[in-house]
């Protein structure tokens, strides 16, 4: 088993396999799957420590934090990781999961929510944390940070601007560049994903219709850049130029399934967050309707309570 290294990085000897893919893999440079093993142990705490006090959390949210968490591992803590160093394909897939399929899962479980609801609260040091992630919510530089003016923008310059430009070779280049790249892709995704699925309270919050247009008005951009790579006549970067003699790798046809892989994935969580969006505010629709209906029983009842009281308040004075 000789293992080659590529500028730095890990890279498998044996070509990929399903069997080989998601072995795993942890390095010095592993720093985004070792933090998403420390965020399961830390969310499970958090949930122990809230059952303790006597409050429910919805097992769903835990499902689904344990999910995201486990989606980061699988596509930086294995190796997957070192198959994305010369495959443009596999780095693609890894793109896509850290930037739709994770951010999602996390966003579920509501961590914001979690850390409000369990962090000690008061003046004194242990109080510190919750009154740093309360300010850190409701600071401009949040707001400024969750607006679609910047999110949707760095969305999709995570496509283009990282691929199109000497940007992602250059990244690709240095075990920093690449992890910083890959915590990038992440960041972003739940910088735009956060506000349109508003689990949790967000700096800015927006309509069920304003967040349904958030969420729909980079899908054309994503759907082409997919089609760009897929239909590019030469390499667009130069990193996966020479994939491992003996791979039987194609370098262009190797960027092509990238292509198609980045066209087609963006639809799936798309439709998934669209009627996550839309439950919900069918949902809100029918809160409000039986709350105004409450309303309307009780003031309905204060008219005929008030209506009877001036019939027997005129009886009487006839009488």
């Amino acid at each position: 088993m000789d293992h080659g290294h590529h500028s730095g990085m890990w890279v498998p000897a044996e070509p990929p396999t399903w069997g080989r893919v998601f072995l795993p893999h942890l390095d010095g440079w592993s720093w985004l799957a070792v933090l998403s093993l420390v965020s399961i142990v830390g969310y499970l705490a958090a949930v122990v420590v809230l059952r303790r006090t006597g409050v429910a959390w919805p097992w769903w949210r835990t499902a689904s934090w344990v999910a995201g968490c486990l989606s980061l591992f699988a596509v930086t803590g294995t190796w997957l990781n070192g198959y994305s160093m010369v495959l443009f394909s596999v780095h693609m897939a890894q793109h896509m999961v850290l930037s739709m399929v994770a951010p999602i899962l996390l966003l579920l479980g509501a961590p914001v929510t979690l850390a409000l609801r369990t962090l000690p609260r008061g003046k004194r040091l242990a109080g510190v944390p919750r009154a740093l992630l309360l300010d850190a919510l409701h600071s401009r530089v949040a707001r400024v940070l969750s607006h679609p003016a910047f999110t949707l923008p760095l969305f999709l310059a995570s496509l283009y601007a990282v691929y199109f430009t000497p940007v992602f070779d250059a990244l690709m280049g240095n075990p920093f560049g690449h992890q910083f790249m890959l915590a990038h892709f992440t960041v972003t995704g739940l910088l735009f994903f956060g506000p349109i699925l508003a689990q949790d309270p967000w700096p800015r919050t927006t309509g069920h219709g304003g967040r349904m247009i958030e969420l729909l008005l980079p899908m054309p951009f994503h759907a082409f850049f997919g089609v760009a790579i897929l239909m590019a006549s030469s390499l667009v970067v130069e990193t996966f130029t020479d994939p491992p003699a003996g791979w039987g790798i194609d370098p262009l046809a190797d960027q092509k399934t990238a292509g198609s892989i980045a066209w087609s994935f963006g639809e799936i969580p798309t439709v998934f967050v669209l009627a996550l969006v839309l439950f919900s505010w069918m949902g809100s629709e029918q809160r409000r309707a039986r709350r105004l209906d409450r309303v309307a029983d009780r003031t309905e009842d204060a008219e005929l309570t008030a209506y009877n009281e001036r019939l027997r308040a005129m009886a009487a004075r006839g009488g």
